[in-house]
């Protein structure tokens, strides 16, 4: 393991300071992790009965820190040399100062992560920060409504295995501090007017409108499925024959698209009563939420995965529902796939707009033109539609040869590779040989050295837990080895 950084601190047991650091971690900008079973070392010692371990440790949390850290952190069990650790992965948080509930806030209650250790923040500082606090969230926002049910919420706790009981309204912020509904309620309601927009033009822009679906007026959980039920839908696979085989593609990655929708719901700004917006073109998906990114959060900040959860009471019920892996992880499995390029800012709002497959805008236009058209497509464009800029006449050649090199293995290794997959499911599904490090070296390597191959783990590259997925070079090559040029 890496020593301990101004976001990583281990610890080999739960200590009575456990809160200190969490509160620490919320109070820095880019949140942190904190890893127990691990010594100040780096050395893996283990933990003892983790599952019992996670679940005080989450009562720690829970009912020692203020404001309400629920939805801000992650417990999560993982095996670091054939031993169990435990990750706690804390988020920044939107209402700082965070403090320790019996100190209060108090240079003795209040945190700050400093280089590798978590120091008493300053009274000066504290007063600033209070005074800065975010007050106008959906929290703290009363609900117009007051008569509101959540039957629908509780089917979907009761089909994870979770059920709600009499005090759920309280346990999941769902009531103002004078006990009130308040917008999260409303949003997890059963009747609401939160409409949830899903529109598809026959072009590239808003013009032809061919359907104009509408979601909503119920719980944001049953909205964000039927958003993901109709994606899933539009997201169909489509057959493309090749001079070599036939391949079955999807417009969109269906991992990035999930992560991307559901950030829309969690991470959008409802304090302005704008929900996430759903369009699908004749070249592209976009995928509008309110809100710009989160004060304190650069855009590459926000590209690294750091986590500040602009609502982090809907991030609580969405992880709850499985819905959400864990802090942070949307952006970097979006970004696994589509390039920095797919998203745009701006002062109101984030938008994420997916590019479809050649094979799938193709086919969808003119199934029979379909091998013709990418036939005469020249290698200049395939570059240029891929990277987004015009390459050089000697990148051009470069591209060529080195696509005319790649052997019938390593081509199939970068056509499964087309969403992450593990050395061993490479080997064994995608070329159909027993995993040996022979092959490894003789057809994954390369194209790890080449970058037309990267890993979803580049610090750790022997984790057990690694994976592998093609990148834009990758898929350059692939292309133009699919797609021949007469």
């Amino acid at each position: 393991m890496n020593i301990e950084t101004n976001r990583i601190e281990y610890k080999q047991i739960v200590t009575d300071d456990l809160e200190k650091e969490v509160v620490a971690f919320l109070n820095y900008p880019e949140g942190g992790i904190i890893f127990l079973g691990i010594d100040k070392h780096g050395k893996v010692l283990g933990v003892q009965d983790p599952d019992q371990l996670q679940l005080k440790i989450k009562d720690r949390i829970k009912h020692n820190i203020l404001p309400s850290a629920l939805g801000l952190f992650d417990i999560i069990l993982e095996e670091l040399e054939g031993k169990n650790a435990i990750k706690i992965v804390v988020a920044s948080g939107s209402e700082k100062p965070y403090y320790l509930k019996k100190y209060g806030m108090s240079e003795k209650g209040c945190y700050l992560r400093i280089g590798s250790a978590a120091e008493p923040m300053p009274i000066k500082t504290i007063e600033n920060l209070f005074a800065k606090r975010t007050r106008n969230t959906i929290s703290k926002i009363k609900s117009s409504q007051q008569q509101l049910k959540f039957e629908q919420l509780k089917i979907y706790y009761d089909a994870s295995g979770k059920q709600l009981n009499h005090q759920f309204a309280k346990n999941l912020e769902l009531l103002t501090e004078d006990g009130k509904y308040n917008y999260v309620g409303y949003l997890m309601a059963d009747n609401n007017t939160v409409s949830i927009k899903l529109a598809k033009y026959n072009g590239l822009n808003r013009v032809e409108l061919l359907e104009n679906n509408e979601y909503g007026f119920c719980s944001l959980v049953k909205a964000a499925k039927q958003v993901l039920d109709k994606v899933e839908l539009e997201n169909k696979t489509l057959a493309t024959i090749t001079p070599k085989e036939r391949q079955e593609k999807r417009p969109w990655n269906a991992i990035a698209l999930r992560e991307a929708i559901i950030n829309a719901f969690v991470h959008s700004d409802y304090t302005r009563e704008i929900p996430p917006k759903f369009e699908f073109f004749k070249d592209r998906l976009e995928i509008t939420s309110a809100g710009g990114l989160p004060e304190g959060l650069s855009q590459d900040e926000f590209f690294e995965g750091y986590s500040v959860p602009r609502n982090k009471e809907l991030m609580r019920i969405f992880k709850d529902l499985d819905l959400v892996e864990h802090l942070g992880s949307g952006i970097p499995r979006i970004l696994q796939t589509y390039g920095k390029e797919c998203f745009h800012f701006s002062e109101n709002f984030i938008r994420m707009a997916f590019p479809s497959s050649d094979q799938a805008s193709d086919q969808a236009n003119d199934q029979v033109n379909d091998q013709a058209r990418k036939t005469e497509k020249s290698i200049l464009d395939i570059i240029k539609h891929i990277l987004g800029s015009k390459p050089t006449t000697e990148e051009v050649q470069k591209y060529k040869e080195v696509a005319n090199s790649l052997s019938e293995e390593q081509i199939k290794v970068l056509e499964f590779a087309s969403s992450p997959e593990s050395n061993k499911k490479i080997q064994e599904e995608g070329l159909n040989l027993k995993r040996h490090n022979d092959n490894f070296k003789k057809y994954i390597e390369p194209l790890l050295a080449m970058g037309a191959l990267a890993r979803t783990l580049p610090d750790i590259p022997n984790s057990p837990l690694q994976k592998y997925f093609i990148t834009a070079k990758g898929k350059i090559l692939l292309e133009i080895n699919q797609n021949p040029m007469k």
